[in-house]
């Protein structure tokens, strides 16, 4: 009997050995990062740095090529200031050749001296016309303070404020006045004073 009440009251109790500690477990060691994850970094570093030198390497060339045309304008702007009147003064040298050979011509009778003039004036015109330069000769016209500089008011039949004489021709080159024509205008007609006094009716 006692052998059985002493196998009955015993308690299995875990053996605490058994149990594994907190403590006692194995820490999950982290992984560590082989050669390709830094391999990788390597060849991004290497295509930024790659980007980097072409970025410049454009950048240098704009800004040569910048520099390059800003003084290829300076040179042509400065062409053209000391050129301006190249093509002109080209168109003038038969002006002066037509006055040179007119000149040169020995017992020049009257007549031959005016064929030269005509001459020319025409060269002189023909240069003007290609130059676009126009002559004002406003006779007839409304007076315009823009195209002319007026000398004088007269009396005429003419509208008042009508040009009626020309002293001076004037000139516009490409629509702007290079010399304003000296003219004469019209005036309206003084009004008649009345003569003689009235006398009141008695």
């Amino acid at each position: 009997m006692s052998n059985n009440s002493d196998q009955n009251t015993q308690v299995s109790v875990p053996v605490e050995s058994e149990r594994p500690e907190r403590g006692d477990r194995p820490e999950t060691i982290p992984e560590v990062e082989g050669a390709e994850p830094a391999s990788h970094l390597a060849t991004l570093l290497k295509e930024a740095e790659d980007e980097a030198a072409q970025l410049k390497d454009a950048w240098l060339r704009a800004k040569a090529e910048t520099d390059n045309v800003r003084k290829q304008a300076q040179n042509d702007l400065t062409k053209a200031h000391k050129y301006a009147i190249e093509r002109f003064a080209g168109a003038l040298l038969t002006v002066r050749d037509a006055l040179e050979l007119t000149l040169a011509t020995p017992n020049a009778t009257t007549e031959a001296l005016k064929d030269g003039v005509e001459l020319t004036l025409k060269n002189l015109n023909a240069a003007f016309e290609k130059e676009r330069i126009e002559e004002i000769n406003p006779v007839g016209q409304k007076f315009d303070a823009h195209k002319h500089q007026a000398m004088t008011m007269i009396e005429s039949d003419q509208p008042a404020g009508t040009v009626v004489q020309v002293f001076q021709k004037g000139y516009l080159l490409n629509d702007r006045v290079l010399r304003p024509a000296l003219v004469a205008v019209a005036k309206a007609p003084d009004k008649p004073r009345e003569s003689g006094d009235r006398t009141a009716t008695r």
